[in-house]
């Protein structure tokens, strides 16, 4: 890592940067996975979920960048290949033959929660150092997929 001077020492860079890799991971995945699913939907329910999946891609497309631009922040890289996103996730990607319209939405609820519980270690990671920024992000980014995992799960009611 880069020389920084900014209040937190190498080491602990060192571990917010990895946790934020893993979250970015399982970002790019589950963002993967719902863009696809808003491509393959069908049914009677496809005008909602196309248009919803949508809005979910879309939100985690914006966070993707944030969340890598804070990984630079911290004065570490990235992952930049398909390889690595897969080593890093703990989100299964999307099916090769797309399911029916309900088992999507629970497939996506299930990443949701997983990144939510990923994203909450990560926060806790940041905490132990007093990396506020990262702490920051990392509550808005659990905010946003409890407010999705929520919508998803009344879904399957």
């Amino acid at each position: 890592m880069e020389h920084l001077n900014t209040g937190l020492d190498a080491n602990a860079r060192t571990s917010v940067a990895e946790a934020l890799n893993g979250v970015l991971a399982d970002t790019y995945v589950l963002y993967q996975k719902t863009h696809a699913y808003h491509w393959n939907v069908t049914g009677p329910q496809f005008p909602v979920l196309h248009a919803m999946f949508e809005v979910q891609y879309r939100e985690m497309w914006a966070a993707l960048d944030e969340i890598a631009e804070r990984v630079r922040a911290l004065g570490a890289f990235a992952p930049a290949s398909g390889r690595v996103f897969a080593e890093l996730a703990t989100i299964e990607s999307a099916e090769e033959t797309p399911p029916p319209a309900n088992a999507m939405i629970r497939n996506l609820l299930t990443g949701h929660e997983t990144l939510i519980r990923r994203a909450r270690a990560a926060l806790g990671t940041a905490a132990e150092v007093n990396d506020a920024a990262s702490e920051d992000l990392l509550t808005l980014r659990i905010q946003s997929h409890e407010k999705t995992a929520w919508m998803l799960r009344a879904m399957t009611e």
